[in-house]
């Protein structure tokens, strides 16, 4: 009770600080947060929105956006957001799904079918549903829906099935969905902040990781790995979400603004982040890296039996699972 107390009052003076502007400015300067780098499509869209959303309020609003983990890992930024000392966040959804579980679910692996599947979800009644669910829980609002990528494995050796996986650490973000995979394939999951997997990688402390291949080469993770792995074994997404404590003092009209922008710099994300990935499986190959074709079919057979087993992180209903299965 005390803490939730306390939460609420910084979140309060977060709110002061922001919109009490006076009579000397007119200005609100918001914060946004996230992990990746400053040449990925993420941070380039961001920029783009908090240039578009200052001309189109007449410069009522200046977002100041942090990247690459400056102001904490995924999980710091969700506790900043509940704080009111960040404003928006980028966030997968595994991380977001560990406040409101349903929201998780596309990240269960081999759950979404392909990137037309995703699509499907992203304009579909189910998201908004989720989306709502989770705003209903934390105060916060989702407002977009970015296409992060299919995640792929990476290691120093082939492999081509589950089983060459069995024993293996692998690097997996502290989020708890993302164990649904590595239990699949008998791995050993080794939690470990986004910021830190280059390091964890060159010292050996894990055998491998997995992440689409646009971050694998913006993190240049293909340096301390020989091996990729084209497993596409969770079709990924984040959120771009607001804090409650600036949603809720916004205008009709300044939320149409954020909502349209953000949707628009998600969209062009998306289409940035698709291209990169048909692109890079080649140019890997031109770098000298073994690109494998693995048993995909074996690997789907493995998961699927996990995808409503609440002992395997499944924290959503049969009924939403089926949902999400009909979408085409």
């Amino acid at each position: 009770m005390i803490t939730r107390l306390f939460r609420l009052a910084v979140a309060a003076f977060a709110v002061l600080s922001a919109f009490a502007t006076g009579p000397a400015s007119a200005q609100t300067v918001l914060k946004w947060a996230h992990v990746y780098e400053t040449g990925e499509p993420y941070h380039i869209q961001a920029l783009w929105a908090a240039d578009e959303i200052a001309k189109r309020t007449d410069g009522r609003y200046k977002i100041e956006v942090f990247p690459a983990s400056q102001l904490g890992n995924e999980n710091q930024i969700n506790e900043a957001l509940t704080l009111g000392t960040v404003d928006m966040i980028y966030t997968g959804v595994a991380f977001a799904g560990s406040i409101y579980g349903p929201l998780s679910m596309t990240n269960a692996p081999f759950i979404l079918r392909d990137f037309n599947h995703w699509k499907a979800y992203r304009d579909s009644q189910l998201f908004q549903d989720l989306a709502k669910g989770y705003d209903d829980k934390t105060g916060h609002h989702i407002v977009s829906l970015t296409y992060y990528g299919q995640r792929d494995v990476t290691a120093n050796k082939e492999i081509k099935e589950p089983e060459d996986m069995k024993g293996m650490k692998l690097r997996v973000p502290p989020a708890p969905l993302f164990k649904m995979f590595t239990k699949s394939v008998g791995a050993n999951a080794t939690p470990i902040a986004f910021s830190e997997v280059y390091l964890a990688l060159q010292q050996g402390t894990v055998d491998g990781q997995e992440n689409p291949l646009p971050t694998i080469m913006a993190k240049k993770f293909y340096e301390v790995q020989s091996h990729i792995m084209l497993t596409g074994h969770i079709t990924e997404s984040l959120v771009t979400i607001v804090g409650g404590h600036v949603w809720s003092a916004m205008s009709e009209e300044d939320k149409k603004i954020f909502t349209d922008v953000l949707k628009e710099a998600a969209s062009r994300c998306t289409d940035q982040i698709r291209t990169q990935e048909s692109e890079l499986a080649d140019k890997f190959r031109a770098m000298g890296k073994t690109v494998v074709d693995v048993d995909r079919e074996a690997f789907i057979k493995a998961a699927q039996p996990l995808h409503n087993d609440p002992d395997s992180g499944a924290v959503w209903t049969k009924e939403q699972y089926d949902a999400l299965q009909a979408l085409k």
